[in-house]
């Protein structure tokens, strides 16, 4: 290219950067044109990490994350399409078709909501009207529609199914979660270090063995190549992963990532090339930049936890639901050594206390988890963080995995449990009993327990079903900064 026309094509992109810019500004004087996240509700990673915001401070930050409906000026959506890039299924390469043709919605394969909140505001399921409030589970109609390829809805073969090769998954709640994660970081640590004693004893078989919770074993030979062929329940990378039903994020930071990009178009700095980059090509930087990830991780960390209601009545319940083998799974607490959760960016999560960088106390309020006898907390989560297989009756159809990893689920969780029906990971139980019933099926590794309860006698069965029903979440949570969000200003009425 000669000077001239590199003189005439630089001019020529200046005006339209210029015009494009003056159309941002022009819009932003317009009401309601302009981003939802004001700057005031935004903190930065230096104000975190040298103490300059108090906890409160980082919490609000985190909650108007959580609350905000974003838009297009925050970054909201993929950008433009390009019929150049193939892969259309994966919100990382911000080019999923729209319903509209104009960037805003998919509603199947992401793009489907504006805010977190959307799809975890029923705090309560088991009350009538429903109980809703921050950080709960989503109906049916909020359930995620992950990566299909095709979805039978008129039933083509008049089977009574409609065929979909994606995951369908029932949104969870959100409470307790800076316990589980601590929980999972001390596990971790214990497998690495279980890893690296295989590593210097060629030959001999290594149970892994953490918090009571076993995942197999491991052994290595002279060249120092592992033997994983024997682990259970977890990558062969030994990392614990708490969080997605599948078990695949260390870390609530890990999983807030890929749920921003996926729902909401909205992509985090420090995943998606960095605070100048705009991966999506939508014409907005940093739409979740370092500081806010964090405080959104710290605003979910240290939410209620789910609770228990007191009373010797459900003492029976408890018994037989250890007897009949459901707390072989659903190990109904797990101690920590440690009352603070570390923060650390995503990256390296088989190094789970190296470069961290902020910490919670998990025993004061909102979080407030008892204290143990060794130094910790008791995290009474009723899940084991371990992968299981459910069966073929329980497998999805996802074509994006193998038929064995259709089949494995983590542990569900059951603290919260009375107040979060529908049950299962997409919801196809509606009752207690329903979803225990489901656990009996060929090469389900929960079969003999749910065969177990049904053959109880009915006074047994409710024992173990009103047990289980005392397993509440919490009433009002995130009550303490809910005052300050919802006086919004100019709202006269």
């Amino acid at each position: 290219m000669n000077g001239y026309k590199k003189k005439k094509a630089s001019k020529i992109m200046l005006t339209t950067s210029l015009v494009f810019l003056s159309v941002r500004i022009l819009a932003a004087d317009l009401r309601g044109e302009g981003p939802r996240l004001l700057p005031e509700d935004r903190i930065t990673q230096s104000q975190i990490v040298n103490r300059e915001k108090t906890l409160r401070e980082i919490r609000e930050a985190g909650l108007a994350i959580f609350v905000t409906p974003f838009n297009k000026f925050d970054g909201h959506g993929d950008g433009p399409h390009d019929p150049n890039i193939l892969d259309q299924r994966s919100p990382s390469a911000g080019n999923r078709p729209t319903l509209q043709g104009n960037g805003s919605f998919l509603r199947i394969n992401g793009l489907d909501a504006q805010t977190c909140l959307e799809c975890h505001a029923i705090v309560s399921n088991l009350t009538v009207p429903s109980r809703f409030g921050i950080g709960g589970v989503g109906g049916i109609n909020t359930s995620a529609m992950f990566q299909p390829g095709n979805m039978n809805v008129a039933d083509a073969d008049f089977d009574g199914r409609a065929e979909y090769d994606g995951r369908l998954i029932n949104p969870p709640f959100l409470f307790g979660v800076g316990g589980v994660e601590l929980v999972a970081r001390e596990m971790t640590q214990d497998l690495q270090e279980l890893k690296h004693m295989a590593l210097r004893n060629p030959g001999r078989n290594v149970v892994l063995e953490s918090k009571q919770i076993q995942f197999g074993s491991i052994s290595a030979d002279v060249y120092g190549t592992l033997d994983i062929s024997k682990i259970e329940g977890i990558d062969a990378d030994l990392v614990v992963r708490p969080f997605g039903r599948k078990g695949d994020a260390a870390s609530i930071r890990e999983f807030d990532v890929g749920a921003m990009a996926f729902h909401l178009g909205m992509q985090a700095a420090e995943a998606f090339g960095g605070p100048y980059a705009d991966a999506d090509n939508d014409g907005v930087s940093n739409e979740i930049s370092v500081g806010d990830l964090t405080a959104l991780s710290v605003f979910l960390s240290s939410l209620e936890r789910p609770q228990q209601k007191k009373g010797n009545k459900h003492k029976k319940g408890a018994a037989l639901f250890r007897q009949i083998g459901c707390a072989g799974c659903h190990v109904p607490f797990i101690d920590t050594r440690d009352t603070h959760l570390p923060f650390k960016l995503i990256g390296a999560p088989d190094r789970p206390f190296a470069d961290t960088f902020y910490e919670l106390d998990l025993t004061k309020p909102p979080a407030a988890f008892v204290r143990n006898d060794i130094g910790g907390i008791k995290v009474p989560m009723f899940a084991d963080l371990k992968r299981h297989d459910m069966g073929e009756e329980m497998a999805e159809d996802f074509s994006l995995a193998s038929a064995q990893t259709n089949r494995v689920f983590i542990t569900a969780k059951l603290w919260g449990v009375a107040d979060t029906a529908p049950y299962m990971h997409d919801g196809r139980a509606f009752t207690l009993s329903e979803a225990i019933r489901m656990h009996d099926a060929p090469g389900s590794e929960a079969s003999s327990a749910a065969r177990n309860f049904q053959n109880l006698d009915n006074r047994e069965k409710n024992a173990v079903l009103d047990f289980m029903l005392s397993l509440r979440t919490p009433a009002k949570p995130a009550k303490d900064l809910l005052r300050s969000k919802t006086d919004a200003p100019g709202d006269n009425r």
